[in-house]
């Protein structure tokens, strides 16, 4: 590869750097059954109260290559449909970090004729806080750049989440906005913006035989507002109930609808953002346990590594009555 492919190769991947720096990025750990992790109107919306450990590391063998984690935990309080939820993160790439918190009150309204009749609307606000931090004690200060000083700068800035969701059987649709207030950040003044919202828009059905195969597809449209970035997610799961749980895998695919260019010899094409992910997971009675792997695709990627997420999860305090529908994000 000559200079002027990684050159272009860079720039490329400058806008997937920035967007996950603005908090929790959009991966697809949600696809591990953690829904919350997305939309705060998912907090207590299953009939358990949720905890999720998910670790995820890209390009291995890269030194300071991007790395996060995340802990949360997503439950009921009461019974007149309130709930609460809290994540903690932490999120590295090179010189960049950032570590933060959420706290979630989302509401539930049922619609349903019975115990068992699945029929919810349900609202969701996080509030959240974000420490970024700049590492640049390791600079070479013999070369002169006024905006570095060579110590480690820290900034912290505060922002909401809030969205809806509708769970109806077999059926779920969620909406929510990311970033929801302009706020000032200090970190990088010539560089950042203002505006990181987001807008995210997600849908799901489940169809077949609880007692066989139960398959799952789903769509993911999301979109940055500053600078009109589009993508969409194509998701397909399949669910197979076993003596202690269940087993499940899928595949996910995510494509861009924004290209980048680049010179190939005297051409010059086009190039867009996508990758593919396989997951697999399994349910053992109260617990959770699911990988995923996702690989870009193109003439034009970083590395031929991929990044890999584990998700361990527990479920606690499940009502004994479960909804009666496919809906394995509820039940």
């Amino acid at each position: 590869m000559n200079f002027k492919k990684i050159f272009l190769l860079l720039s490329f991947f400058v806008t997937q750097i920035s967007i996950s720096q603005e908090g929790i990025a959009v991966y697809s750990d949600y696809l591990s059954d953690n829904y919350y992790l997305l939309h705060p109107s998912m907090a207590g919306a299953s009939n358990c109260s949720k905890i999720r450990l998910t670790a995820r590391q890209q390009w291995f063998g890269n030194e300071d290559a991007p790395a996060l984690q995340t802990l949360s935990y997503n439950g009921k309080i009461g019974e007149k449909g309130s709930a609460l939820g809290v994540i903690l993160f932490n999120d590295k790439n090179g010189y960049h970090s950032q570590k933060g918190a959420k706290l979630t009150y989302a509401h539930h309204i049922m619609f349903s004729r019975s115990t068992v009749d699945l029929n919810q609307l349900s609202f969701g606000l996080s509030a959240g806080l974000v420490q970024n931090q700049l590492d640049e004690t390791s600079f070479d200060l013999n070369d002169f750049d006024p905006i570095i000083a060579g110590i480690l700068q820290k900034a912290s800035y505060f922002n909401v989440d809030f969205g809806a969701s509708y769970n109806f059987l077999d059926f779920n649709v969620h909406a929510t906005v990311k970033n929801a207030l302009f706020r000032s950040r200090d970190l990088y003044t010539e560089y950042e913006s203002d505006n990181l919202r987001k807008y995210l828009l997600s849908a799901g059905y489940t169809l077949g035989d609880s007692r066989k195969l139960l398959w799952e597809p789903s769509v993911m449209f999301q979109l940055t507002e500053r600078t009109k970035e589009k993508s969409i997610d194509a998701n397909l799961k399949v669910y197979k109930a076993v003596d202690f749980g269940k087993i499940w895998g899928g595949l996910s695919y995510r494509r861009s609808f924004d290209s980048s260019q680049y010179i190939d010899g005297n051409q010059l094409k086009n190039q867009k953002l996508q990758y593919i992910t396989p997951l697999v997971g399994v349910n053992y009675k109260k617990f959770m346990f699911a990988y995923t792997y996702s690989n870009v695709m193109g003439d034009i990627k970083f590395d031929t590594g991929g990044y890999h997420q584990l998700t361990l999860g527990f479920d606690f305090g499940c009502k004994k009555e479960k909804y009666d529908c496919n809906c394995p994000a509820i039940n």
